[in-house]
């Protein structure tokens, strides 16, 4: 039973339906660049995505084991590797997902100097931190673990269904800075939150009977919007779909960024997104449970008239640990992403149509770094990226890069993107060793999409 639910747990976890773009930051003028640093530089006159197909983005992150730890056929019993996982995993390793789907995307020079962009796009976005003390529990029980302290405050995870509109503006301020910025109104389709859990579970010898165990300073908490309505469990893709555009838990947050060239070949770019918040205001289901419980088991009396033991401990339980429910509504915040880097180009050097009819030089290859870090609900988060890209010509580009983060020491990716007339496609892919048996990639992402760019 113990195994079984453990299991289902997992897959359920991995096939519900996070956000490092390594590979789409700052590459071959992309649209979808923008996204991630609002003071790109830009080289056309305007843009507009394919409805729907602009950009197509999904991402899944294990740290701590690997799909193939618990189902590659070795001859290690289940168990064991179940038993082995647990071990292994901290409260630090966590599962994420992110999955984004551009739904409209459109941008064009205002003036000479100004580029203006439009958009709405559709975003989910959940980490599920591992309860390492609990899985423990839930696995091997407690007899061997007498006097141990399980920790309740292991409990942390945060999961958004939210759609986008944003309107960004890109300026040009001279041949060398190029600063931008994006106002984002967030329409929460569905919430998820539990985080600043406390509380204890011991067991220890006890003086009435084998056994002591004891909840200590209990205080857990879940948050939810969008899931129930009327105390139902919303089910339906459509009224989540419906509830991300203005579906009443609203929000708003801002993007920065900056492009600068020290030299025409020395470019240092930073950006600062998702700074902003939901207050969830509709379809609130809010439960928390404090208090604390010592249990040395039920001591039987052989009289006439049998009382409910079990009724009784349920009621004493119930008076000791008080659980509530309310429909108070909360604000979240969204997760801030922090993007830097410096980019070297170099080798042949030709000269393109800008914009603005004037011509601007540019070189075929280029290298450098890239740190990001994202806001997580437990810690910090970083990633390092080392990078080269190169133009084949003026239609076709390719970038590959290195990435170093909790999840791999040996992320590589790929990206290429051509324009053919006015037609502009991409594809990305993450850890690419590892498409022939994702089962063993802790970390794998996938990105796609197509523009009408118009020089």
């Amino acid at each position: 039973m113990k195994k079984s639910l453990f299991i289902f747990t997992l897959v359920f976890i991995l096939n519900s339906n996070a956000q490092h773009k390594a590979v789409l930051y700052d590459f071959a003028s992309l649209p979808q660049t923008l996204l991630i640093n609002p003071g790109a530089e830009i080289n056309y006159k305007s843009h507009f995505g394919v409805p729907l197909t602009s950009g197509w983005y999904g991402e899944l992150g294990l740290s701590g084991f690997v799909l193939s730890d618990l189902f590659i056929a070795n001859g290690v019993d289940i168990n064991q590797k179940i038993a082995t996982i647990a071990s292994g995993i901290s409260p630090n390793d966590n599962l994420k997902l992110n999955a984004q789907i551009e739904v409209l995307s459109a941008g064009y020079w205002r003036n000479r100097n100004t580029y203006l962009s439009v958009g709405f796009y559709q975003e989910f976005e959940a980490i599920i931190y591992f309860p390492n003390d609990l899985i423990t529990l839930g696995i091997e029980g407690n007899s061997d673990y007498l006097s141990r302290v399980f920790e309740l405050s292991q409990i942390n995870f945060k999961a958004d269904l939210l759609g986008v509109m944003h309107i960004g503006i890109s300026k040009k301020i001279n041949e060398k800075l190029t600063i931008g910025g994006r106002f984002k109104i967030y329409s929460s389709a569905m919430n998820i939150t539990s985080t600043n859990n406390t509380g204890t579970f011991t067991t220890t010898l006890g003086s009435n009977n084998t056994y002591t165990s004891a909840l200590a300073k209990v205080n857990l908490n879940v948050k939810s919007s969008g899931i129930y309505e009327n105390d139902l469990l919303v089910t339906a893709p459509a009224v989540h779909l419906k509830n991300s555009f203005f579906g009443g838990n609203l929000g708003a947050g801002i993007d920065v960024g900056v492009t600068y060239h020290s030299t025409p070949q020395l470019q240092f770019s930073a950006s600062l997104l998702d700074v902003g918040f939901v207050k969830h205001a509709k379809r609130i289901k809010n439960i928390s449970a404090t208090g604390s419980f010592n249990f040395e088991g039920l001591e039987f009396e052989y009289a006439a008239g049998m009382r409910d033991y079990w009724k009784e401990l349920e009621n004493s339980f119930e008076e000791q640990v008080r659980t509530s429910e309310n429909q108070k509504s909360y604000i979240s915040w969204r997760s801030a992403k922090l993007n830097a880097a410096i980019k070297y180009s170099y080798g042949e050097k030709r000269s393109i149509k800008c914009y603005d009819n004037s011509h601007k030089n540019v070189y075929k290859n280029a290298f450098g770094a890239q740190l990001y870090s994202i806001f997580r609900p437990l810690k910090q988060q970083f990633a390092f990226t080392g990078f080269y890209e190169t133009s084949f010509s003026d239609a076709v580009h390719a970038k590959i890069t290195y990435t170093i983060d909790d999840y791999s020491y040996a992320n590589i990716g790929l990206g290429a993107a051509a324009q053919i007339r006015n037609i502009n496609c991409y594809v990305i892919l993450d850890n690419i060793t590892k498409l022939l048996d994702v089962s063993k990639a802790n970390n794998v992402s996938l990105q796609l999409g197509f523009n009408f760019i118009f020089n």
